[in-house]
């Protein structure tokens, strides 16, 4: 990723190339009795000249089985929607504030259209 993130500056072209990953797939904390279930949620990196970088968003959980934020069998929901992560990178590309919804039916849910990652 840095040899690719490299290129861009080097081709004079990184604050128009942003680079991400998308995934929602996580795994629970407490093993099924063969391996770990599947969860929500997961770490997800964004890269380019666009990126106010530096900063990590959303809140690290109590990741204490049983504990508060656990909502059963080691499973923790997300404090950052994946709806909320791609509206802030679908708006960079140029998706206008009014067609996020229909692009991402559930934003309603969430607090945020625009997380402020992206300059």
């Amino acid at each position: 990723m840095s040899a690719f993130y490299n290129a861009t500056v080097e081709l004079g072209v990184a604050s128009q190339v942003t680079s991400f990953t998308s995934s929602d797939f996580g795994r629970t904390m407490r093993g099924n009795g063969q391996s770990s279930d599947h969860g929500w949620g997961n770490h997800q990196l964004v890269m380019g000249g666009a990126v106010r970088g530096g900063d990590l968003y959303g809140t690290h959980q109590n990741i204490a089985i049983d504990g508060p934020d656990d909502t059963g069998l080691g499973r923790w929901i997300p404090t950052i929607s994946t709806d909320e992560y791609g509206a802030t990178l679908a708006k960079w590309f140029g998706v206008g504030t009014t067609d996020l919804p229909l692009v991402f039916p559930n934003l309603g849910r969430f607090t945020r259209a625009d997380l402020g990652f992206l300059c």
